[in-house]
């Protein structure tokens, strides 16, 4: 691989904005975001919505405007998140689909998280799954720990490959609950990832973002980075911007001389169809 997927996954669901007022959580500013991390670096936007008292929501309407945003503003893959927060209903999660993104995020197992537990029980993986493949939307595979690196693999022993033939799939570290973010874990999870994956990614949850960044660059992934992850740079030092994080991601993708890839070379490299 001679270039790096850039992710940048702006929101989340877990930060209040009254705690972080820098936070993207209105459209306008969620648009404002996507425009600086693009020309920072990124490729794909991986996207959590809020409503207008800023909590978390899976409002189809608000995800639609947002999708449609995005793409009039930028070039970036739009990748809508099927988790949402911990306490989505699975309908709500399977309707994210109806807001046709390119990418939506997949996890492949019930993880806690924190004091709280994210539930992705099999026959809701499976059913989300074979949903991307009917609507021809390019999964995330997001994989927390071991386990569900298994998963992963008896997923698509079952039910094939995902739309495009690609299968892409992100280390999520650091969570309390998963895998820590560390060297021997990311290259304990690299190890087991199924022959048919072709890319992958990781993330570095708050103080592992660098640990994980060098090793997964080190190792060959590529990297999402953004406030959703972390809300500081160093310590003392709050992030103002996630532009300011896909930069830091851009300069060490290129001291790694694998810079940072442009959105159409990640739909290439994605398999993910042009609309």
């Amino acid at each position: 691989m001679t270039s790096t997927l850039l992710t940048v996954a702006p929101t989340g669901a877990e930060t209040a904005k009254a705690d972080c007022s820098a936070l993207p959580t209105t459209l306008d500013e969620l648009v404002e975001t996507a425009k600086r991390c693009e020309a920072a670096g990124a490729a794909m936007i991986h996207v959590h919505i809020r409503d207008a008292e800023h909590r978390p929501t899976l409002d189809l309407g608000r995800l639609t405007d947002t999708v449609t945003a995005l793409r009039e503003n930028t070039a970036l893959i739009v990748q809508l998140s099927t988790g949402g927060a911990v306490t989505d209903p699975y309908d709500h999660r399977l309707r994210v689909l109806d807001a046709a993104p390119d990418s939506c995020s997949l996890t492949m197992g019930t993880v806690n998280f924190g004091d709280d537990v994210f539930m992705n029980p099999w026959p809701f993986v499976t059913q989300l799954y074979q949903l991307t493949q009917e609507r021809e939307i390019v999964p995330e595979f997001e994989l927390f720990d071991l386990g569900q690196v298994a998963a992963l693999q008896r997923l698509l022993d079952k039910f094939g490959l995902p739309y495009g033939g690609k299968v892409h799939c992100d280390l999520v570290m650091g969570v309390p609950g998963g895998m820590p973010g560390t060297a021997d874990a990311l290259v304990a999870a690299v190890n087991g990832l199924p022959d048919a994956v072709t890319s992958w990614s990781a993330t570095g949850v708050g103080r592992t973002t660098l640990p994980v960044a060098f090793a997964a660059l080190s190792k060959g992934g590529h990297l999402r980075v953004g406030m959703e992850d972390t809300l500081t740079l160093a310590k003392g030092r709050p992030v103002t911007h996630n532009a300011e994080l896909v930069e830091r991601a851009a300069a060490l993708a290129t001291l790694a001389q694998r810079p940072s890839m442009s959105p159409d070379e990640a739909r290439d490299l994605l398999n993910i169809k042009r609309r």
